[in-house]
């Protein structure tokens, strides 16, 4: 495959490689009604997966307080890690990263997960062997900010232009046009196509396990 696009892949986790996005959700709005605080709407409950949580909280929950703020935060990971070891990987997602390493590619993640979650998630998963590199939403800026992407071209010196970013929604598109990447979109996590739709991406995909077809074709 020496006449391929691309270089490296970064992948986003949550919506993307993992069916997560009901229970960041659900943990959301529980969040809220053990605190008294109006439950939000599935729909903007999903629209904040992607971000760095405080920056999704602030967000859903503009103008509260620090100390409310942390509260919410204790209880969503209260009622995320309850059920975390329940999260399944999208199907065929760990043998098309298998064949994308024997095809070459470099492979990475870009998350608005903490550390310690996508740590705990790529054990989890078994799956942490197969990336070069990763980076996490409480080490950096949140999306749609480029820095993930950036540092990710950076220590595995990729030029922009030979990167491609995957992902479920607006943020990651986001982050992609800000870096200089191309992106591709997927309909199987927590933003709608037609959200999807409005930002610049080479293709929209069900799910990622055509992803090695597209990559064969462009």
């Amino acid at each position: 495959m020496t006449n391929r696009a691309f270089d490296l892949i970064v992948f986003d986790w949550d919506g993307t490689l993992v069916d997560s996005t009901a229970l960041i959700a659900g943990s959301l709005q529980l969040a809220a009604a053990d605190l008294g605080l109006p439950v939000p709407s599935n729909e903007d409950a999903q629209h904040i997966i992607g971000l760095s949580l405080m920056h999704a909280l602030s967000w859903l929950f503009p103008g509260l307080g620090a100390d409310q703020y942390e509260a919410l935060i204790d209880r969503y990971r209260v009622h995320y890690l309850k059920r975390d070891s329940e999260i399944a990987l999208f199907n065929n997602v760990r043998e098309l990263l298998v064949g994308l390493r024997d095809d070459g590619y470099l492979l990475a993640v870009a998350t608005g997960k903490a550390r310690q979650g996508l740590d705990r998630a790529l054990l989890q998963a078994d799956l942490g062997q197969l990336f070069d590199a990763t980076r996490c939403a409480d080490e950096t800026f949140s999306k749609p900010h480029p820095q993930m992407l950036l540092e990710l071209i950076d220590e595995l010196m990729v030029e922009p232009a030979r990167v491609l970013m995957i992902g479920d929604t607006t943020h990651d598109l986001q982050m992609a046009a800000n870096a200089g990447t191309a992106a591709l979109a997927v309909t199987c996590g927590a933003h709608p196509s037609e959200q999807l739709l409005g930002e610049p991406h080479l293709a929209m995909l069900a799910d990622v396990s055509g992803l090695r077809e597209w990559l064969a074709s462009v």
